[in-house]
């Protein structure tokens, strides 16, 4: 059974509406195939009139729907199965909540790593809902520096909530692990193309989000915080989630008219979810464009320019 979010209401009727003519085709052997198909046609109507005009927390919530593709369906898409996950930082433990490894695309070598979330309650448990801790950030950083070290380009697919807050990760180096991260992504003697899937929140997306490229697909969204948590501080309630995630700017449009990305990859209408094929496509399409570009530039010109890309992010000014 399909799920559908809370502004979808109208397109939820409409879709129950041809599920019971398509039961009462098949049990009575009537011929509804005109209705049903003129249902359809309603429903690809409707989703394409609301989906032009998303405010800032309904992208946020389709970047949450549970069944929008995550970081593992977009790997195997990617390399088409040909993958090898690498597992542990090699001091502590395999955190789940970040998977990584040697995948072929397009004829190269590459290291995918990336947030994964769980396609049920048991996985999104076993996968911590998407939220690393300290030693899932130090195996990223492993797998980045064995792509350093065989000249391997890289890849993240970034997804998460944020970084894991419990008081074991705190004690193990927590905000370390993912500042160590920043330290060494910007100093990649290889191309690094970060690709935002849906949530991407403070300092957990930002462990895996330093790269020469950087793109969000469009209804995925980019914040030092969530709109609920913002709505906690600011106003002590959570009822404020929509004007939170109004003023934090956190769409992707938002996001590449203050120069904090690259690009903007287009999902098909109603969501990532709604068609995964195309969906991978469109990613496969721009991760591809953004390699091409990069293997071409020099390990010491490559370091050069993505150190300046973010120097220039953000105003400031020195006394």
């Amino acid at each position: 059974m399909a799920v559908f979010l809370d502004f979808e209401i109208e397109i939820e009727e409409l879709f129950l509406q041809q599920q019971e003519l398509v039961k009462k085709q098949e049990e009575k052997g009537t011929d509804f195939s005109d209705e049903i198909a003129s249902l359809q046609q309603k429903i690809s109507q409707k989703r394409k009139t609301l989906y032009k005009n998303l405010s800032p927390w309904q992208k946020v919530q389709v970047s949450r729907h549970p069944e929008r593709p995550f970081t593992l369906a977009y790997i195997d898409a990617l390399t088409k199965g040909n993958f090898i996950e690498m597992h542990g930082d090699r001091s502590f433990k395999d955190d789940k909540a970040i998977v990584g490894g040697f995948g072929t695309f397009d004829k190269k070598t590459v290291m995918f790593i990336g947030h994964q979330k769980g396609i049920n309650t048991k996985m999104r448990q076993y996968r911590n809902f998407g939220m690393a801790k300290p030693e899932g950030y130090r195996k990223a950083l492993r797998l980045m520096k064995l792509a350093e070290k065989f000249n391997k380009p890289i890849v993240t697919f970034i997804d998460t909530p944020g970084a894991y807050p419990g008081i074991g990760a705190e004690e193990r180096g927590q905000g370390q692990a993912i500042a160590n991260n920043l330290f060494e992504m910007a100093q990649l003697t290889v191309p690094v193309v970060c690709v935002i899937l849906g949530e991407g929140a403070s300092g957990g997306a930002l462990g895996i989000g330093v790269g020469d490229r950087v793109s969000m697909l469009e209804n995925s969204w980019y914040s030092v915080i969530s709109p609920e948590s913002c709505s906690s501080i600011l106003w002590r309630t959570w009822e404020q989630k929509e004007k939170a995630a109004e003023v934090l700017k956190l769409t992707a449009d938002d996001m590449l008219s203050n120069g904090m990305i690259d690009s903007i990859i287009k999902e098909p209408i109603g969501g990532a979810h709604v068609n995964a094929i195309r969906s991978f496509a469109n990613v496969k399409a721009e991760v591809k464009k953004h390699l091409d570009e990069l293997l071409k530039i020099k390990p010491d010109r490559l370091i050069d320019k993505r150190i300046k890309k973010y120097s220039k992010i953000g105003a400031y000014k020195t006394n």
